[in-house]
């Protein structure tokens, strides 16, 4: 009966553990609150510091849901501050 018991234990802990997690959501960033003085910033940062490492994207070749994942990713490559995170988002969304 014990052999069981641990049997059962140790299936339930094993399907547990391989079973897909829901994905940790990221803090977005928010609606634009930038000036257009800040998107022509974001502008410029993402022309210059994104534009170091790679080609850079056209920015309506993804959705602004789409930003956030990418933003999120590459923001902390570039090393950017949460507001030129904010001014590069506002610019690449505002691109029509």
């Amino acid at each position: 009966m014990k052999n069981i018991i641990a049997i059962a234990s140790f299936a339930t802990i094993l399907l547990v553990s391989c079973t897909s997690k829901a994905p940790v959501a990221k803090s977005a960033p928010i609606a634009s609150t930038s000036t257009p003085e800040q998107i022509a910033q974001g502008k410029t940062i993402f022309e210059n510091s994104c534009g170091r490492c790679h080609k850079l994207p056209d920015p309506t070749s993804h959705s602004s849901v789409q930003w956030v994942g990418i933003m999120n990713s590459m923001a902390p490559k570039a090393k950017l501050t949460d507001e030129q995170h904010q001014w590069v988002y506002d610019y690449v969304v505002s691109v029509k």
